[in-house]
């Protein structure tokens, strides 16, 4: 009798530990799968960007291309014709305004940094990275001190162009920039550092901890906008 007891109890510890054993073996399984499965995801995502990122270079190459043929016979239609040579050069000077054609001159770099300081020690850990009206606010500025081609992380700034928050990236023209923000203008370089004035944006930036670099060049190469610029609203008087 005491050896059916001793029998059933070894058996049924046996049992538990092999009901146990196999639910162990469950959940393992169904978490290897679902990391596979993530994994799975994860490298078809990024094989997609690669290969829409891949299309798009491929259509930007053939619009360059195209702009290169264009150019060339506006210049073929325009040599010996006095006429139209004066209207090719108001559209340059037009293009040039709008932010439709790379521009080089001289001016400034303004680089903002978030702040290097201890995040632990700051009351509101915001206080210590660069927003997006930090940078729209320094734009602003330099439109103010006479800049006539501005460009952030080499997006071209144009009558139409957007800086939005996007959490802890900025919104530029639809593509999303992060710190360090470099800031280009073309301008009198002069003027245009005037910006770190006792008082101004610039000033009081560097006053909150955040990194502020500003370099005077003479030789500034700001790219042209590569979007759509269109008015819904603005109609042409007659």
């Amino acid at each position: 009798m005491q050896n059916k007891k001793i029998i059933s109890i070894v058996l049924g510890i046996m049992c538990f530990l092999l009901t146990l054993g196999i639910f162990v073996q469950i959940r393992t399984v169904n978490s290897t799968n679902t990391t596979v499965s993530q994994n799975y995801e994860e490298n078809n995502l990024r094989a997609d960007v690669l290969k829409y990122k891949e299309r798009y270079e491929n259509k930007y190459k053939d619009l360059e291309k195209a702009e290169a043929e264009l150019e060339k016979e506006r210049q073929d239609s325009t040599q010996n014709n006095t006429e139209l040579e004066q209207k090719e050069n108001e559209i340059k000077q037009g293009n040039k305004i709008i932010g439709l054609a790379e521009v080089t001159g001289p001016g400034v770099i303004i680089t903002l940094s978030d702040s290097k300081r201890d995040a632990s020690t700051a009351l509101d850990i915001s206080s210590l990275l660069v927003h997006d009206k930090d940078v729209l606010s320094v734009v602003n500025e330099l439109k103010n001190a006479g800049a006539e081609a501005i460009s952030v992380n080499d997006q071209r700034i144009v009558p139409t162009s957007s800086i939005l928050c996007g959490g802890n990236i900025v919104n530029i023209n639809g593509e999303k920039v992060g710190s360090p923000f470099v800031i280009k203008a073309i301008g009198l370089p002069e003027q245009l550092a005037g910006l770190e004035r006792p008082g101004g944006y610039l000033y009081w930036l560097e006053e909150a901890t955040i990194e502020v670099d500003v370099k005077k060049s003479n030789n500034i190469t700001i790219p042209k906008y590569t979007g759509v610029i269109s008015y819904e609203y603005a109609k042409s008087v007659e």
